[in-house]
């Protein structure tokens, strides 16, 4: 019991000391914390200043590929097998590739096209347990992109996903990155989409940990007064 005693003594004293040293890094964590919490993401970034414009299409001056009638968002140059490709995005999300030079249109990627580009660009890339094609409104969640993508399944755990349409890789989620992304939903508490960082229940726990790390830190300053020993019997 005695030992029991000052066991708890000596962690109560840690306890104390430590409380000195992490407070106020903690309140300052959590201040900060709440900060953030309290304007959208998209208010930061002044997203929600810009005012809505019509769509414009990409039209190049003499290019057969970015013509007015082809109703271009994007355009993007890539070398693809030694040799330049546009990935062409359209006005209504549609995406294709062609070949850069004689604009011929280039096939979709198939499964093993998939899993030669993964087997050459990604280090253990060889090591396929499956592969899936993903249409573009069924993406995984650890996806979450409305982009028809193949799904390579590696042994290590890994997931990279080829986009169809794109030929290219367009996202490589490990276990850590899917534990990591697991991590952040908890932590700005948004489980489902795991992208909202100002909602109300995010707002009040943060207001109710600061006020609790507040008091704490005032309560450090408090003098306790000694014990009495016990007297001997």
């Amino acid at each position: 019991m005695a030992l029991g005693m000052i066991t708890m003594r000596s962690l109560a004293k840690w306890h104390i000391w430590l409380g000195w040293l992490v407070g106020v890094p903690i309140a300052m964590w959590l201040a900060t914390g709440l900060f953030m919490t309290l304007r959208p993401i998209e208010e930061v970034r002044g997203e929600t200043l810009r005012r809505e414009v019509a769509p414009t299409p990409l039209v190049l001056p003499g290019s057969t590929l970015a013509s007015p009638e082809a109703d271009l968002k994007d355009m993007r140059v890539v070398m693809q097998q030694g040799r330049p490709v546009a990935i062409l995005t359209g006005l209504d999300g549609s995406v294709r590739r062609v070949d850069f030079a004689t604009g011929a249109a280039l096939p979709v990627l198939d499964a093993a096209a998939a899993r030669a580009l993964v087997a050459a660009r990604i280090v253990g890339g060889d090591k396929v347990e499956r592969i899936t094609l993903f249409p573009a409104d069924k993406a995984p969640f650890d996806f979450r992109r409305p982009l028809a993508a193949w799904q390579v399944q590696l042994a290590d755990g890994t997931n990279v996903y080829v986009g169809r349409d794109t030929g290219e890789i367009e996202a490589v989620r490990t276990r850590w990155w899917r534990a990591f992304d697991l991590a952040w939903g908890l932590h700005i508490m948004d489980l489902s989409a795991r992208e909202d960082t100002s909602h109300p229940l995010l707002i009040l726990f943060a207001a109710l940990s600061l006020t609790g790390a507040l008091i704490g830190c005032v309560l450090m300053f408090r003098r306790r007064k000694a014990r009495p020993a016990p007297s001997a019997s």
